[in-house]
């Protein structure tokens, strides 16, 4: 009963549009209730569950993002990626996808991704010609990247819900060969959509303009080496990484390119904040209801079904990539991260596949969800940002959402493309 009432009341609450953190709260106070545990249990769990020092790099990593983003790094970014792309069939939409790949790797977050990348390109898109779904789908769905490479802080919740046990610096490491196959699978796609709707070709500008756009965006792109560097040879932890990075973009911002000014500083403050204080939320109360979970033994529970079902290691990561689809689709990525990992790394250890490798299939899977109706949140950024009806971009967008899938798929059943590079370094 305590299972119908903990997985009833939040499905009953998501329903009725309840905020998501909500949600999870109140369907885990209920059944606490019900199970006749001190109600200050969950706001036992909750506090716990926040009060992790590794979560400190969750804010400092959004306020370095929307510092960049205030900063005017991603036109520079833009621009680079023009002079290496932009002369290809459906050239915008090529830079699309490289900004969002280098851009990922400066902001780590798939709606700043969207939401700086895409009201650069997409009005610059309109104006040359392309159709507005096609710029939008391009901009949500290669926005996912972001979460794939450092400082992705979703790698950061997944190792913290694994129990702290999964090296942030492996998961780091391990996302950014899954992060380019994505990146040049979507450019494909990209190119066949834009060669069947006969989008024209540009020009290369030759190397010297492109070592110039190089040299303007350089101070930007340090960052990712500075990030990914400095956790990967242990000098400094994630947090401590993250704490570099907001003065490094400080410093770029407002001494290098001066483009942040008091203003650009005190919005960027703001809407860390907000940002964080939402993430937070969610992830205290997603840990109470993780706790309920493997208090119901719903984890060991499921491994049984599972092996009652198959016990081939195939079939049991096709299984679990359909669940969280599934589940993508209707619930925001951080709080399926706490609630899910818990659940589905104990059968994916158990048929053995690596830690690691699991996190890189988990947050892939999951990014595509952010791209999904009805709870698409880089979804709604981007069709807020070309203004144009969902149901119009979801007309048009299945070859890009092929271009995902089909790159889950190689990651989930190729483990060395998200192992090798980690085991480098080892």
């Amino acid at each position: 009963m305590e299972m119908e009432i903990l997985f009833g009341t939040f499905f009953v609450l998501l329903l009725i549009g309840t905020p998501v953190a909500f949600c999870l709260g109140i369907s885990s106070f209920a059944t606490v209730v019900y199970m006749g545990f001190p109600p200050e249990v969950v706001f036992q769990r909750l506090n716990s569950g926040v009060s992790v020092f590794a979560l400190m790099a969750i804010p400092f990593f959004i306020f370095a993002g929307e510092l960049m983003v205030r900063g005017d790094i991603a036109r520079r970014l833009v621009g680079f990626a023009g002079s290496l792309v932009g002369h290809l069939r459906g050239g915008l939409g090529q830079v699309n996808i490289v900004a969002s790949t280098l851009f990922g790797g400066v902001s780590g977050s798939a709606a700043a991704d969207a939401s700086a990348i895409g009201g650069l390109m997409i009005p610059q898109m309109k104006e040359r010609g392309y159709d507005v779904d096609y710029s939008v789908n391009i901009t949500v769905v290669s926005s996912i990247i972001a979460l794939m490479l450092p400082p992705s802080h979703n790698l950061i919740i997944y190792s913290i819900s694994a129990g702290g046990r999964i090296s942030i610096a492996d998961l780091f490491t391990a996302g950014i060969i899954p992060g380019f196959i994505l990146a040049m699978s979507l450019m494909i796609a990209a190119w066949f959509v834009a060669r069947k709707r006969g989008y024209r070709t540009g020009s290369f500008p030759g190397w010297r303009m492109v070592g110039t756009l190089f040299v303007v965006a350089a101070p930007g792109l340090i960052l990712i080496g500075i990030i990914f560097g400095g956790v990967r040879s242990g000098v400094f932890t994630a947090s401590e990484s993250s704490s570099i990075a907001v003065v490094y973009a400080l410093l770029i911002t407002v001494a290098v390119y001066r483009t942040l000014d008091w203003n650009g500083f005190v919005e960027a403050v703001m809407s860390s904040v907000r940002t964080t204080a939402m993430v937070l939320l969610v992830i205290g109360c997603a840990a109470s209801f993780a706790w309920l979970l493997a208090i119901l033994r719903i984890p060991a529970t499921l491994v049984d079904l599972m092996l009652d079902f198959s016990d081939n290691p195939i079939v049991i990561l096709l299984l679990i990539n359909v669940m969280l689809l599934m589940l993508g689709t209707f619930m925001d990525m951080s709080p399926l991260i706490v609630i899910t990992t818990p659940i589905f790394l104990p059968v994916a250890v158990q048929f053995g596949i690596d830690p690691v490798h699991f996190g890189i299939i988990m947050i892939l899977n999951l990014g595509i969800g952010l791209c999904t109706p009805p709870v698409g949140a880089v979804l709604f950024v981007g069709c807020a940002v070309g203004k144009i009806p969902i149901s119009a971009v979801m007309r048009s967008i299945w070859p890009f959402y092929f271009a995902a899938l089909g790159t889950l798929m190689l990651v989930t059943y190729i483990p060395v493309l998200s192992l090798w590079l980690p085991s480098l370094f080892h």
